[in-house]
């Protein structure tokens, strides 16, 4: 019998929940002083004080001595596009020269450039490289990461980047959750064509990957320019019809009331959402749409970013993710990610650790078993190196994560033992 004992933790910060946390109520963060947590075959058994633990569980267990430190859920990255060939550090220079995304692409950039370059690699150095960076992930203390398609906008390739994350899950520690993101951009043989290629995504494509299960979610970038609310819908109702649960690329350059469709269609999340309405946000809200939010690609494309203060204040669920991809937000950076929310997103730390945590596990639909150190979930759990979780905003751009356990087992140690 596999058994750990995490004690002595100078802040057990439980997140504890089984839903996504909103308003106020993302403040919470369930802290236990002196706290403890049993692990036993994966699973946590039980929560509380140290001097509190049962003494059934203390024989023929492993212990973690976490005085000083500080235990929290393992992180989840909710919104990712990871699994990608080729690098655009072109694009980056243009972009600081002042060059627009139109203007990008007219050089031969954007998410096409790396179409190209996914087509031409093979499934084995994907799958290389994608546990390369899932490694760096695991430093972040990230233990569920979703990841995209959407570099192929065909069927080959699509079916490529979802085989080779089942393949990643197997092989990695890292939990991946997969998305089919095949409408993420329109190819330029389809320019003009977009409800003909929608329907090749729905004929073609996705019958495929839902009869393999390659895929948990279907997702869309539903943006001006690119598919509208129309093709939207229809490509997501044929998603939902066969099983998918569904995600959107909403609002992020202009409001075209994606926020809205996403409420209408009962989606999980809708994310990035820079330019979503009033309206959307309230829509949202009342039809418990998670608001996943990506600072680090708004930093890096020196946007606005997304109106967190008043969508917490609105009784919206906001959870964090990194966005991490070739283009706009080449960043896995989790301690990245919470500097932004807490320097300029006015989100408090508590509801900062609330978005990368329990609201993050909502945003994948998993709240009932990831997200929180309650009692029934998978034991992925972070021991950080500091006395209280205010050292992680506190301690900037760096990250404090010291230990990683992952399914009961220590996968990561920051430090040699």
């Amino acid at each position: 019998m596999k058994r750990m004992i995490i004690k002595n933790a100078s802040q057990l910060v439980t997140c504890s929940g089984f839903t996504a946390k909103k308003g106020k109520d993302m403040n919470n963060l369930g802290i236990i002083e002196n706290g403890a947590v049993v692990i036993q075959e994966g699973i946590i058994k039980w929560v509380g004080r140290t001097p509190d633990i049962p003494r059934q569980y203390e024989k023929v267990a492993e212990v973690i001595d976490a005085t000083g430190k500080t235990v929290l859920p393992g992180f989840i990255d909710s919104h990712t596009h990871f699994v990608f060939g080729g690098y655009r550090e072109e694009e980056y220079s243009w972009r600081l020269k002042g060059d627009n995304y139109m203007e990008i692409m007219q050089k031969g950039g954007g998410i096409v450039n790396t179409v190209t370059k996914t087509k031409e690699e093979t499934k084995e150095y994907l799958i290389r490289i994608g546990m390369k960076r899932l490694d760096s992930m695991l430093t972040f203390g990230v233990t569920t990461v979703e990841g995209k398609s959407g570099y192929g906008l065909d069927y080959e390739t699509e079916i490529k980047q979802l085989e080779v994350m089942r393949k990643l899950n197997l092989r990695h520690k890292i939990d991946v959750v997969p998305t089919f993101l095949g409408a993420h951009a329109v190819p330029k043989d389809y320019r003009g064509k977009e409800d003909k290629f929608i329907d090749l995504m729905i004929d073609e494509v996705l019958p495929y990957v839902v009869d393999k299960g390659l895929a948990e979610f279907c997702d869309v970038f539903c943006e001006k320019g690119v598919f509208s609310i129309e093709q939207s819908e229809k490509l997501l109702l044929a998603a939902k019809e066969q099983g998918l649960k569904l995600k959107m690329h909403a609002d992020e350059i202009y409001d075209l009331g994606g926020a809205g469709l996403a409420a209408k269609l009962k989606a999980v999340s809708a994310d990035h959402l820079l330019m979503a309405s009033d309206e959307g946000i309230k829509e949202m809200a009342e039809n418990n749409v998670v608001a996943t939010l990506l600072p680090g690609t708004a930093f890096s494309l020196r946007e606005d970013f997304a109106r967190a203060r008043y969508m917490i204040d609105n009784n919206l669920a906001v959870a964090l993710a990194s966005d991490f991809n070739p283009g706009s937000c080449f960043t896995e950076s989790i301690p990245l990610i919470i500097a932004l929310a807490t320097l300029y997103m006015n989100m408090t730390i508590e509801e900062t650790i609330t978005a990368l945590t329990i609201n993050g596990a909502a945003a994948l639909d998993k709240a009932d078993y990831i997200g929180s150190i309650d009692v029934n979930k998978k034991g992925d759990i972070v021991i950080h190196e500091y006395p209280s979780y205010k050292f992680i905003p506190y301690h900037i751009g760096v990250s404090t994560v010291e230990t990683v356990i992952k399914d009961g087992q220590v996968v990561y140690y920051k430090y040699e033992q």
